[in-house]
């Protein structure tokens, strides 16, 4: 088992590990679950004596205003006190979803995550940042409120289909591009039988406390994990979902190596392409500049009217600002042709 911590701004504990012991919270407990791994949370709910649970469907989809709304009356009509903790077992949507909700049912209540995807493990689950969606965007509500503590139960991800667990790894590969980490951005070894993995996703979820505790409300350095996000982001959107995040990030970090590339940096092209040929995901619909853009602008990193893109010059050397329009539609018209080939390479 690795054993991590948060010590800023809030302390709390993130465990990794098969078998883990989880914390018997003192008072009201409830539980939220993902349906996938319905058998788990009702393990969990036996060993910590929890009679109230509510299951929802996985996927982005969940991180609705009508599913905020669903729990929300749900905990209510449990006549549950804000002396409660909810205890949140899922991928990261419901992660974001389960922490939105105790952030806010009676102005706040304690909560402790048990992720189960790797998604989840790496990224969701870690640094504090909690919400849901809107038809008009990703993440457009939310706050920052942190857990009682990460418990990740890695037999868990044996639920997972395959494509689904390595898209997860999306967000290490990032972490790795981040911290100028070969270990992380080689990601061929990863498996559930790999007797190296809670070493690896813990080096990963480090890459991001560092971050996160140095930069908690993500005012500048806690900035670079957008990296990928912005088109990946509009990519989800664009689509209504049809891409997975994992997916959609994937070939957002393809678009950030362009930029880097086009503005001066280092060329970090082929080694996101390695990296997607080993992703192999799904093809893009056919989606134009002008499909994105209004998902673009809209998009939560924008301040005032510039919309600052993180930008890779090198393995662990980012740059964050904004990038002009002309720029922008020339590397993706170059990402649309590096896809088709590799898709057609896949097929051929």
């Amino acid at each position: 088992m690795q054993k991590l911590q948060i010590k800023h701004p809030v302390p709390y504990p993130i465990h990794i590990g098969f078998d883990l012991e989880l914390p018997q919270a003192p008072g009201p407990r409830a539980l939220i679950f993902d349906l996938a791994v319905e058998g788990y949370a009702q393990e969990v709910a036996t060993r910590l004596d929890i009679a109230a649970s509510l299951g929802l469907p996985g996927g982005e989809g969940v991180k609705s205003l009508a599913n905020y709304a669903r729990v929300l009356s749900w905990l209510a009509q449990q006549a549950l006190p804000r002396d409660t903790t909810l205890y949140v077992v899922g991928g990261g949507s419901l992660t974001d979803l389960g922490g939105f909700v105790a952030a806010t049912y009676l102005r706040g209540v304690r909560y402790i995550s048990l992720p189960t995807t790797t998604l989840a493990v790496v990224d969701a689950s870690v640094g504090n940042k909690t919400g849901i969606n809107l038809p008009e965007g990703k993440n457009l509500v939310g706050a920052f409120y942190a857990p009682e503590g990460v418990y990740a139960e890695l037999k868990t991800l044996r639920t997972l289909p395959p494509p689904t667990f390595k898209e997860g790894l999306v967000e290490a590969f990032k972490h790795g591009l981040i911290a100028g980490d070969e270990v992380l951005v080689n990601v061929a070894p990863v498996s559930l039988e790999w007797e190296g993995l809670e070493r690896y996703l813990a080096r990963a979820v480090m890459v991001k406390v560092q971050i996160v505790e140095a930069d908690p409300t993500e005012q500048n350095e806690r900035r670079k994990l957008n990296l990928g996000h912005t088109l990946a982001h509009a990519l989800e959107g664009a689509t209504q979902g049809a891409l997975s995040h994992g997916v959609a990030v994937g070939y957002g970090l393809l678009f950030a190596a362009l930029l880097g590339r086009a503005l001066g940096g280092a060329d970090l092209v082929p080694t996101v392409l390695q990296f997607l040929h080993w992703l192999a995901p799904p093809p893009l619909p056919r989606l134009g500049w002008d499909d994105l853009a209004p998902f673009i602008s809209r998009d939560k990193k924008k301040l005032s009217k510039a919309l600052n893109w993180v930008i890779p010059k090198d393995m662990g050397q980012l740059d964050i600002r904004p990038v002009s329009e002309e720029v922008l539609m020339g590397c993706y018209q170059e990402f649309l042709s590096l896809v088709a080939a590799m898709h057609q390479q896949k097929s051929s």
